[in-house]
């Protein structure tokens, strides 16, 4: 988010603005600073009392520990509340999320839910309200266990692990690096040269390996730059990381040693225009790929009416699929 942009878009009618201290894309915090002092001046210039949110479900047990000095908290005046989920670095298993707001004058009290048969008046701000507790005992037990010296160790850990993970796909000289220094531990990363092999197939080809990493197109606007995650969370170890980054490389060797995927784009399409090309014959299967080459080859003629009719041949029969 640009806070010039966003605080540029509030009027009478927003209740707040939500900043994001680690985008699900690739880490970032927003500047919930900035977004800040921007947002005073507006309201000082307008008469209203627009407010920030922030949701820090990963950053908000990452900054305190990694980033003491970054202002994004109750630190700024305008921010009124803030979310956290502890199953995500809190280091607790799925199914806690905490919000705290600023004062109890800023959870307006006709939103909280009161009810008196368990013995005692149990006020609750939830859509779930019969739920189990092992969560909030094992959020309870880490707090108390770690402490914020446990907590901080761990996370300078998986710091210190994303940037090895960082330096390793960088010396395989194939990716750009998209994930930034100050953020979530993760290592957010997108090929330099489409041209041969996508990032699906890297993702698709790691499940080989045991890995999951997920590929994917960043948000609205920025749709054409697509990328490779990995978050590095408290069990990820410094093992992992260099078999995750042999593991690249091997998955780029294998792809390398095949055709690049548009020729074997086209390749599907010559055998489903000639059932008769179908064959597990090795020999047939190099003359039908060198033929997709060749039509490749002509498709890519500049200005070529040669090339736009080998390709309409090809291409236009297809109904599904890669083209």
């Amino acid at each position: 988010m640009d806070p010039y942009e966003a605080v540029e878009m509030v009027d009478e009618n927003t209740i707040c603005v939500c900043a994001i201290l680690g985008s699900t894309y690739n880490g970032e915090f927003e500047d919930v600073k900035l977004l800040n002092d921007l947002l005073l001046k507006k309201n000082k210039k307008t008469g209203w009392d627009t407010q920030i949110h922030v949701d820090a479900a990963s950053g908000g047990f990452i900054a305190p520990f990694l980033f003491p000095e970054l202002e994004w908290d109750f630190r700024l005046p305008l921010v009124k509340s803030i979310n956290v989920s502890g199953h995500k670095y809190g280091l607790v298993y799925p199914g806690i999320g905490w919000v705290i707001w600023r004062t109890k004058q800023d959870l307006p009290e006709e939103l909280i839910f009161h009810v008196n048969y368990l013995g005692a008046d149990q006020p609750t701000f939830t859509l779930n309200f019969s739920k189990g507790a092992s969560q909030v005992i094992a959020q309870y037990y880490q707090l108390i266990r770690l402490g914020y010296e446990g907590y901080k160790s761990i996370m300078e850990n998986c710091q210190a692990n994303a940037k090895f993970l960082t330096e390793g796909i960088k010396k395989t000289g194939r990716f750009d690096i998209l994930s930034k220094d100050i953020g979530v531990p993760l290592v957010a990363f997108s090929l330099k040269d489409r041209s041969q092999h996508s990032e699906y197939e890297i993702a698709d080809n790691l499940r080989r390996f045991g890995w999951i990493v997920p590929a994917y197109t960043m948000a609205p606007n920025a749709e054409d730059v697509s990328l490779l995650r990995v978050v590095i969370r408290e069990d990820f170890s410094r093992t992992l990381a260099d078999r995750l980054v042999e593991d690249i490389k091997n998955v780029l060797k294998y792809l390398d040693a095949r055709p690049p995927h548009i020729i074997e784009a086209v390749t599907e399409a010559l055998v489903e225009k000639d059932p008769s090309l179908k064959s597990p014959e090795e020999s047939k299967l190099d003359v039908i790929k060198a033929k997709a080459a060749s039509a490749v080859s002509a498709l890519l003629e500049p200005h070529s009416e040669k090339s736009l009719r080998a390709w309409k041949s090809f291409a236009l029969p297809k109904t599904n699929g890669t083209c």
